[in-house]
């Protein structure tokens, strides 16, 4: 009977070892580093590129039919935080971004941000407010089309994703103007 345990115990800690996290990089931030001047929004008082980063996501677990991502911060003197990029029904034959996408030249859909506007939305904290988090999330999810549009407001589309992610990827980086 021990012996027997011990194999079982053996096969359970590979199994579990074996497992993966699904995992959020990109060669442009650093999770709790400063972001470059790139990445910063082109009006209300900033004067970037407004360019989003490169990202790069592996170890979706089983049942992803599609991706969003978000970027959010906290830390907006708005009392319910700022989006800065909310985008949806990412085929899963994506894993990758480059540097400035349009996400809808990959079949996805990018929805309107607090700047009013749909797409990305760089960082631009009002000047001398301290640091900011951006949280760059990357969503699994379990169907391959959300009955949202470019219209549905962030929040909207923060609480569909919450309900129903499978799993979700965070990197978070920093401004400061």
């Amino acid at each position: 009977m021990k012996v027997i345990s011990t194999s079982i115990l053996a096969l359970s800690l590979t199994t579990l070892g074996s497992a993966q996290a699904f995992e959020l990089n990109s060669s442009d931030i650093q999770e709790g580093y400063p972001m470059a001047k790139t990445f910063e929004y082109n009006s209300w008082g900033c004067s970037g590129n407004n360019q989003s980063p490169q990202l790069t996501w592996k170890d979706a677990p089983s049942g992803t039919k599609s991706f969003a991502i978000t970027v959010y911060d906290p830390d907006a003197p708005t009392g319910s935080g700022f989006w800065h990029w909310v985008a949806f029904n990412i085929p899963t034959s994506v894993n990758e971004l480059p540097r400035g996408v349009n996400i809808k030249h990959l079949g996805g859909i990018e929805s309107r941000i607090d700047y009013g506007t749909a797409g990305f939305g760089g960082a631009c904290p009002p000047q001398g407010h301290g640091m900011h988090r951006y949280q760059f999330t990357v969503w699994a999810l379990p169907t391959e089309k959300l009955e949202l549009n470019e219209n549905t407001p962030a929040a909207v589309v923060g609480f569909t994703l919450n309900s129903i992610a499978l799993d979700k990827a965070k990197l978070t980086a920093t401004y400061t103007r």
